[in-house]
């Protein structure tokens, strides 16, 4: 008998087969079930349809990716505006998702040329204030970082207006860094109980004003005008808050340096540790970063990277501008190239500050205007900036600032 598995499935010799060497089937009629791993899959060897996208639809989709941004762009830079077209092309970056492109790029352009240290001192100061008039009273001499002084270094001029009998803004130029002899600070000294001060919205900044008001000096004022200032960063930069008359307009938080003036005229720069919102008795309040300077030392917190805001950090070299407070009360506001935040503080503790924050960075920000008769027909900037017009602030601005007028009576000024 034969046995199955050898059983003969044909007489004829050419065709001899047994069940052993039938190749068995699956039940799906694919692939034998005893096929060796390396014998061809019919299937997995078929050739596969690739989808292919034509090069002319992804150029299509480039082009109208370009011309959508183009369109954002045009309009953005066609807006009224108080910068220049590359600053705000940088801006716009910046506030369409570019912030961290923005920030790489600006380290590595303000890191490079890196100012040089070494000799090569200053024989002379460029002008500043008003010739001849220095008061016999007042803010002490600023002493610069190097000796001897250059004549006038350090000593506080008139800037042309008196009121209530003194000088409520004096200017002065000293050179605050011996290892690089070539720069200079500039400094405005502003006494607090002959002026009032006063803070505006721009087009843009604070992102939450409304009203806006005439984002510049307002005409009606512009008789009893003594100066202006630039203010702090960005909100989204300094995550700072911004009010006006006791309404909050962005939010105050606690651990940033605020300029506050009260109703009762009291002006200070303090460290806020209250609410979000401020009180009835607020006329304005600005915040920008921590503390720059806190009893008469450099703040705290200043090598945290957050001391220096969001785009530029604490640590490199750049035009950087503050304000602060004196120990009687009366404001400093500074601002300087090739500044850190860190030397900013020692800068503003020479300058006589015993309370400081940093306003805002950049050539093209820090701004300090005075106006020597009475209205506004002569506008001399005491912070050279190449980027903006002495009539700066005498025409709608992008960001707050502050003005400063003559008051109408002497206001008493607490000792601090």
């Amino acid at each position: 008998m034969v046995p199955l598995s050898g059983r003969v499935l044909s007489r004829d010799p050419h065709v001899l087969q047994t069940i052993d060497t039938m190749p068995p089937r699956t039940s799906h009629g694919d692939k034998p079930m005893n096929q060796p791993p390396n014998d061809p899959d019919p299937i997995a060897d078929r050739p596969r349809r690739r989808i292919s996208i034509p090069t002319r639809i992804v150029v299509l989709v480039v082009i109208a990716l370009v011309a959508t941004v183009t369109v954002a762009w045009a309009r953005a830079m066609t807006t009224p505006s108080s910068l220049p077209l590359s600053i705000r092309t940088v801006e716009w970056v910046r506030d369409n998702g570019g912030v961290g492109f923005v920030n790489v790029v600006e380290h590595v352009y303000y890191a490079t040329p890196a100012p040089e240290t070494g000799t090569g001192d200053l024989t002379s100061l460029p002008a500043f204030g008003v010739a001849g008039s220095v008061p016999a009273s007042g803010p002490p001499r600023v002493i610069g970082a190097i000796s001897p002084a250059l004549p006038g270094e350090g000593v506080w001029r008139g800037t042309g207006r008196t009121v209530l009998g003194g000088d409520p803004v004096r200017v002065t130029v000293f050179r605050p860094d011996a290892a690089y002899p070539r720069q200079l600070a500039y400094a405005a000294w502003i006494d607090t109980s002959r002026i009032q001060l006063e803070l505006y919205p721009g087009r843009k900044q604070p992102p939450n004003a409304n009203p806006r008001g005439p984002m510049e000096v307002p005409v009606a004022m512009r008789a009893e005008l003594l100066a202006t200032f630039n203010s702090g960063y960005t909100y989204k930069d300094s995550l700072g808050g911004f009010a006006l008359r006791g309404r909050t307009i962005e939010p105050m938080r606690a651990g940033q340096a605020t300029v506050i003036e009260y109703t009762d005229g009291r002006i200070d720069i303090i460290d806020w540790n209250g609410g979000a919102t401020v009180g009835a008795d607020v006329v304005l309040a600005r915040q920008n970063l921590p503390m720059l300077v806190k009893d008469g030392r450099p703040g705290p917190d200043l090598a945290n990277e957050a001391a220096g805001g969001f785009s530029l950090g604490n640590a490199v070299r750049v035009w950087r501008s503050a304000l602060g407070v004196d120990a009687g009360g009366n404001l400093i506001y500074l601002a300087a190239p090739g500044q850190t935040v860190g030397s900013l503080a020692g800068v503003m503790v020479r300058a006589g500050a015993v309370r400081a924050m940093m306003l805002d960075i950049n050539s093209q920000f820090p701004t300090f205007i005075t106006y020597g008769r009475a209205g506004t027909d002569a506008p001399t900037m005491q912070v050279p900036n190449d980027r903006q017009l002495p009539t700066r602030y005498l025409t709608p601005d992008d960001r707050d600032f502050f003005a400063v007028y003559a008051a109408q009576r002497l206001k008493s000024t607490p000792r601090i």
